[in-house]
């Protein structure tokens, strides 16, 4: 079967995934930066709300976006056009593995990049030994919400952002959890910040960038 054209444009697309077709986005860099990167990115728990719109999400791929980045951010199963029903980051960890596998086919020697938000940081730094990802990022990884007993140390860069005054996620937990990793990933600290980084999404776009840049191709 051949494999699926990478859109040479911004544009939305169906891909393939393991419980049908999955509702996705490709975004190219809108600005004479532009490098040989794709960011995929993981949205939020679908039952909470979660989807490819969520303003971090947005956040982190528009800040990927200037370093010259595509970005690609997707539905998890049952949400917007994905078809399927939630599957407690099983199925949806099947899906992200799949995505990877068609970039690398489609985009042959590209740069990876994997990040998620939440939920979506979850089923990213859990399946990102499979899906071999250049760099990772974290954002409020939900450590102690989810089972890790399984996850193994990710290859690559690893970025992980936690805000200080998380209502969602247990920060001591997340603090505690990313310092056994061997290596420990980067992390950066959001004092006095929420979950959903309300007031800070600057700050948060200004992170992710100034860390994702040292590890990315030379500009086309």
């Amino acid at each position: 079967m051949p494999v699926t054209a990478f859109s040479a444009s911004t544009g939305t697309l169906l891909l393939q995934g393991g419980a049908g077709l999955i509702d996705a986005v490709i975004e190219w860099p809108t600005g004479s930066i532009q490098r040989d990167a794709v960011a995929v990115i993981c949205h939020p728990h679908p039952l909470h709300g979660g989807t490819m719109t969520n303003k971090v999400v947005t956040t982190t791929a528009h800040a990927l976006r200037d370093l010259g980045c595509t970005t690609l951010r997707f539905n998890f199963r049952g949400v917007g056009r994905s078809q399927g029903e939630h599957d407690d980051g099983r199925g949806e960890g099947d899906d992200v593995v799949s995505i990877c596998g068609w970039i690398r086919q489609a985009r042959p020697g590209v740069t990876l990049i994997l990040a998620g938000f939440s939920f979506g940081a979850f089923v990213s730094m859990t399946r990102a030994a499979e899906s071999h990802p250049q760099q990772l990022i974290s954002i409020a990884p939900p450590v102690g919400r989810w089972n890790l007993s399984a996850f193994r140390e990710p290859d690559c860069r690893w970025l992980v952002l936690q805000p200080d005054a998380d209502e969602v996620v247990d920060p001591s937990g997340v603090y505690d959890w990313v310092a056994q990793r061997r290596p420990p990933p980067t992390v950066v600290r959001f004092a006095e910040t929420s979950h959903f980084f309300h007031g800070r999404l600057l700050a948060l776009r200004e992170a992710i960038a100034q860390f994702v840049e040292a590890g990315l191709p030379p500009l086309a």
